[in-house]
């Protein structure tokens, strides 16, 4: 992502960054290299000055590009956490989370799935958490989902999915549910950054996750054991919307199943 230097800077300062012991700890990591700080510009490919105005404690005065560069020729890495009111915005997104959560357990529910969140595993050393685990004892096809308030990097993503994947009959049956056939959905929340973001890579997420909403609707609906489900799913997490919405199609259906009477 290309961003201009004076938004890159102002994210510094927004950041609270610690100028002098982000300093320290470059100066620490080049001296352990044994390296002068013209040897470590040259392998940064920046000057000097640069070099000497980081260790100098004015890293805020160096775009986060520069900084990432000189810290990648060391070895090490820039991270950015972005605060908000303390914790407050970890609570925010948790919440888009339990909304996205909430919206699509109704809905496997009403397709006559049974449903388990949050399902915490520890197989031979391997932990984690199924944010979704659904099972449809009639055809006993067992779908794991993982669902993500924003847009997710699809490699990590995957990696996760296939171990979860991998691990969920032996889950599953732990909670009686003998699955024959195991099927994956990612879900995002739908907003107009996500669509974006989505669109830029859409080579990559269609290859992983070539079904979408109107095939994922229909599937779950009626699950097949012999019809994957790789599919990405756009929810909004809003349920009052979505019950708006059922009634209103139940009025629509009742206004026209219902006529003009003659």
């Amino acid at each position: 992502m290309i961003v201009d230097n004076c938004r890159c800077i102002a994210w510094v300062h927004a950041l609270g960054m610690d100028d002098v012991g982000f300093g320290r700890g470059l100066k620490a990591l080049r001296i352990r290299k044994s390296w002068t700080q013209d040897e470590l510009a040259r392998e940064a490919k920046v000057s000097r000055g640069v070099v000497a105005r980081i260790e100098q404690g004015h890293a805020s005065k160096v775009t986060v590009q520069t900084l990432d560069k000189v810290a990648g020729a060391l070895g090490a890495r820039v991270t950015c956490r972005l605060s908000w009111n303390g914790e407050e915005l970890g609570r925010l997104l948790d919440a888009a989370h339990a909304a996205i959560v909430e919206q699509l357990v109704g809905i496997l529910q009403r397709g006559g799935w049974l449903v388990a969140t949050e399902v915490s595993f520890n197989i031979f050393g391997e932990r984690g958490s199924i944010d979704i685990l659904a099972f449809h004892p009639a055809t006993r096809v067992l779908l794991v989902v993982e669902v993500k308030s924003v847009v997710p990097d699809v490699q990590a993503t995957l990696v996760t999915l296939d171990r979860k994947e991998r691990l969920s009959p032996q889950i599953g049956r732990g909670r009686g549910w003998d699955a024959v056939a195991i099927w994956r959905l990612l879900v995002i929340k739908d907003d107009r950054t996500a669509r974006r973001r989505i669109e830029a890579h859409a080579a990559t997420f269609g290859n992983a996750f070539p079904d979408r909403a109107r095939e994922v609707r229909r599937w779950l609906a009626a699950p097949h054991r012999r019809r994957p489900l790789r599919g990405l799913w756009f929810l909004s997490g809003d349920t009052q919307a979505v019950a708006r919405q059922r009634v209103r199609r139940r009025r629509l259906t009742s206004e026209r199943g219902s006529g003009p009477s003659s």
